[in-house]
């Protein structure tokens, strides 16, 4: 991380001195004192203890889980990276005996996902999941058209903390009851690596926000979802 932020800020130092001397006297004295600002916010916020602040602070938000019994747990794909770390969740959830079905959503994730918890030992009859969604939004919307004619209501969340509170209200709009649990994130990620994510969810979030997407979803909208979404899931690729 100390060689990110060093390169970062020679760069910063090369366009300075480029347009230090090209401009004006005022200028270069206005410009000196907003890189001094950005320079000094920009430490600030990926020192470890902000991040830690920040970290704690957004699990604060959400409710706490009691450890009591739930229909489903439900696994969000993340990419590579994050992948593990969920799926060693899922499993320990599971063997605590907290639901009796576990279901994974994301395109490319959720096949692989059932494929590691069945080598855990989880039989292969209570996985479920469906690997067509493509954003949270997505997530949601499928995982309730599959789950909701089922009578799953209740469940556990899985996934990263930057993600989790977008995928709280985005689930909860869907009529779901939401236990989140948040996976860990990789041990060799840096603190950057960790509040560029971060810094992308604060944007996802008000995204969907504005969009209205965490406004309660009608029944009929979870029952009878758009042309598209039941063309995919009625094809068999998408449900696993």
């Amino acid at each position: 991380m100390f060689l990110c932020t060093t390169l970062y800020l020679l760069i910063l130092l090369v366009l300075l001195g480029f347009i230090w001397f090209t401009n004006s006297r005022q200028k270069r004295r206005q410009l000196t004192i907003s890189v001094t600002i950005f320079v000094l916010t920009y430490l600030i916020v990926i020192s470890e203890p902000i991040l830690a602040l920040t970290i704690q602070e957004l699990l604060g938000t959400f409710p706490v889980d009691s450890g009591a019994a739930v229909d489903a747990i439900v696994v969000l794909g993340r990419g590579n990276e994050l992948r593990n770390n969920r799926i060693e969740t899922a499993a320990k959830l599971w063997e605590a005996k907290r639901a009796p079905k576990l279901f994974a959503s994301g395109m490319m994730d959720a096949p692989q996902i059932i494929r590691r918890l069945e080598t855990k030992g989880i039989p292969i009859q209570v996985l479920s999941g469906e690997s067509c969604s493509q954003s949270t939004e997505e997530n949601a919307l499928f995982t309730a058209t599959i789950l909701h004619p089922l009578g799953i209501r209740r469940i556990l969340l899985i996934t990263d903390f930057p993600h989790m509170l977008r995928s709280f209200l985005t689930f909860s709009s869907f009529g779901f009851t939401v236990v989140p649990h948040t996976s860990s994130m990789p041990p060799n990620w840096t603190s950057k690596q960790k509040l560029l994510l971060m810094f992308r969810e604060d944007l996802g979030l008000i995204g969907y926000a504005l969009m209205g997407q965490f406004q309660p979803r009608s029944d009929s909208e979870i029952k009878y979802p758009p042309a598209l979404v039941f063309e995919k899931l009625s094809n068999w690729h998408c449900r696993l």
